[in-house]
């Protein structure tokens, strides 16, 4: 219906223009003669030598000669446009259409690009309307007249309804007067800052630390830098491991491949190495971001298969670590424009990229993403205006917490440009900025645990299993094995409890609980995880009788086991636990231990101890229901007797409420 009525409408606007000049009734630069011609020339050549304001006077000598001469009108309009004086241009284009609309259709486009830039929406939609159903309609300008038909509707309603909005440019010591800087990539605790700079047609690496605050004088990464382009970086959580881009090297797969290395400390980066095929192909890839987990980096490539120009695609690691074959992300996402510039929040679920394909405000807008419970990517949210404008964005960065925003913008520019990593704002001056982003747009609040795990008793640091179990699910959030430093850095979205094992073979496991479904933490969680080791005679296959607690083992306490308030039922979140204990039960044969419970001071002695006696009861209950032997196992309740926190805080009465486990020998 929408069709018919379009071309009904056209149809009477058209007739409507017919009847304002017939065909024919006007001059055209094809037959011309005389000075006239001689004018016109003459306006021509000011015209190539882009001298507009003489230009000007000489298609004005054109017209007052002869008010019918259309090419005249057309060519004023054209300058008019690109001086920025809208009105005087829609005045010229209205007129050549009112002499012949049939002359150049392409002329009712260009009246409602017009219209467009005087924020004419109403008036632009119909003209391109229009144009789209004309006879001598281009295929090309039809299907981007559509577009601009998508971008009034959503202009009109994003300029009536702004969204709060107050970018501040980074300091100088990051924006500089001489380059531009953009694609910024902050690590997750956002001390250090490593972005792209171009001077002088060369694209390289610079970083900043922050210090009491402040970000310091970017400093150019000469370790990575080279004589080839590079940029287009994205840091992992920790800092520690990072892709970019690099075009044109000589171990390079395509134009533009990504590249990795690793940080060493100090200074010291590895030796960049091209990501292998799939993920590279002959083709251009570019923009990486990486996830929080570093188990997937989404890019923009304009690989074979895609929607459009560029796509952003996704590369998972597999069963043995590697990036496996890149995923289209999909219609949601990917237009038949060109979608760029991926980040994607720690979060997991948020994504912010910018297009020129779906309905926007200019020649490339921000958006934001979200993914469903199904894993499937939702409809596009354009992050509206002031935000986007008609000038470029992209490479939207978003902190931690979800509030703060960070983006390289030409917010005073007005041009379409090219880059060697296909950011079109890179062939323009650039700088960085940084903004609050509205709450409707923001992603999931998300905290960090940094760890570093070692020998209790020789503080060697200790390769060992990390595993994160969001609790309500029991699914594994996330799992890897900490580097070879013995420190780990993990992402953990707010709204969720969760639970952490840290553990090594010959060692007894470590656990924390991160109650985060309620909560919302000042700062990230810093720890020092100390794995006690079993002694060497408790590893052998042959176990003995117990007798008396293993002096140099302090108890594990089970900080994910979980009980019905006031009551000695274990509640489901703590069975993944518990299986834990199980497990290091099952493969080292000769352990036994005694399970202890503990209380705080509410209630009676008496109450308490019976209590605590019960829970670490229906602990012992379970182990054996899951097929360990009873005579492994002992349990005592202790009440409130032995606090480890004082019992004046709430916090401190959480502490002392705890079951836990003692090796026996």
């Amino acid at each position: 219906m929408y069709i018919i009525r379009l071309q009904i409408f056209a149809f009477f606007l058209l007739f409507s223009f017919a009847a304002i000049a017939q065909p024919g009734d006007y001059v055209s630069k094809r037959n011309i003669e005389g000075n006239l011609k001689k004018t016109f020339d003459k306006g021509m050549a000011y015209n190539m030598q882009e001298r507009y304001d003489k230009a000007l006077v000489e298609f004005a000598k054109a017209i007052k000669a002869e008010p019918k001469f259309i090419d005249a009108y057309i060519v004023t309009a054209n300058i008019q446009y690109d001086l920025k004086n809208y009105a005087a241009a829609v005045e010229n284009y209205n007129r050549a259409i009112a002499l012949d609309i049939d002359y150049r259709p392409n002329i009712i486009y260009n009246l409602a690009l017009t219209q467009m830039k005087q924020k004419n929406f109403a008036e632009a939609k119909k003209n391109f309307e229009t144009y789209i159903v004309h006879p001598k309609a281009k295929e090309g300008r039809t299907k981007r007249a559509n577009k601009h038909i998508l971008n009034c509707d959503f202009m009109a309603y994003a300029y009536a309804n702004p969204v709060p909005f107050d970018p501040k440019p980074m300091s100088e010591n990051i924006n500089k007067s001489t380059s531009s800087e953009y694609l910024p990539a902050f690590t997750v605790d956002e001390e250090t800052l490593i972005y792209t700079v171009r001077e002088n047609g060369n694209e390289d690496f610079y970083q900043s630390k922050k210090f009491k605050g402040e970000w310091q004088k970017g400093q150019p990464i000469l370790k990575l830098n080279t004589r080839f382009n590079e940029g287009a970086q994205s840091v992992s959580a920790d800092g520690k491991f990072m892709v970019f881009t690099a075009c044109d090297r000589p171990d390079g797969i395509g134009s533009c491949d990504l590249y990795f290395t690793q940080f060493k400390g100090g200074d010291r980066w590895t030796e960049p190495k091209p990501l292998p095929t799939p993920l590279n192909h002959m083709g251009w890839e570019s923009q990486p971001s990486i996830s929080s987990d570093n188990n997937s980096i989404f890019f923009a490539s304009a690989r074979s298969g895609g929607k459009g120009d560029y796509d952003i695609w996704i590369s998972t690691k597999n069963s043995k670590g590697q990036y496996g074959s890149p995923v289209n992300l999909g219609d949601s996402i990917n237009t038949k424009g060109r979608e760029q510039s991926p980040f994607i929040h720690a979060d997991g679920e948020t994504l912010f990229f910018m297009s020129d394909g779906h309905p926007g405000l200019g020649l490339s807008d921000l958006f934001v993403s979200r993914k469903g419970p199904d894993g499937k990517w939702g409809k596009p949210k354009n992050l509206g205006y002031p935000i986007n404008t008609a000038s470029h964005e992209g490479a939207l960065v978003v902190s931690i917490d979800g509030k703060t925003a960070y983006f390289a913008s030409d917010r005073n520019m007005d041009v379409s440009s090219e880059a060697t990593f296909g950011d079109e704002l890179a062939g323009s001056q650039t700088d960085i900025y940084s903004f609050e982003l509205p709450p409707a747009v923001r992603p999931k609040p998300v905290t960090y645990v940094k760890a570093k795990v070692f020998d209790a008793l020789t503080r060697k640091e200790l390769l060992s299993k990390v595993e994160f179990v969001e609790l309500s699910t029991g699914e594994v959030h996330a799992s890897s094995l900490t580097d070879v430093d013995g420190e780990f850095l993990v992402c953990l979205p707010l709204g969720k409890n969760y639970s952490l094992n840290v553990s090594k073979e010959k060692y007894i496991f470590h656990s924390e609980n991160f109650a985060l479904r309620d909560f919302n933490p000042n700062s990230a969680y810093i720890l020092e995880i100390g794995l006690q080791k079993i002694p060497d005679n408790l590893i052998a296959v042959n176990p003995s009788v117990p007798s008396e607690p293993v002096k140099e083992i302090k108890p594990i306490i089970l900080k994910n086991v979980f009980f019905d308030t006031g009551s000695a039922n274990l509640r489901s979140e703590s069975f993944i636990e518990l299986d834990r204990l199980r497990v290091l039960l099952e493969e080292n044969p000769k352990l036994e231990i005694q399970i202890n419970g503990h209380t705080d001071n509410v209630g009676s002695d008496d109450a308490n101890l019976l209590l605590s006696a019960n829970r670490a009861k229906a602990v012992n209950k379970y182990l054996v229901d899951l097929g360990i032997k009873a005579s492994r196992l002992k349990h005592k309740g202790f009440g409130e007797t032995v606090p480890i926190d004082s019992n004046e805080t709430s916090e401190g009465r959480q502490n002392n409420r705890r079951t836990e486990f003692l090796i026996l020998n």
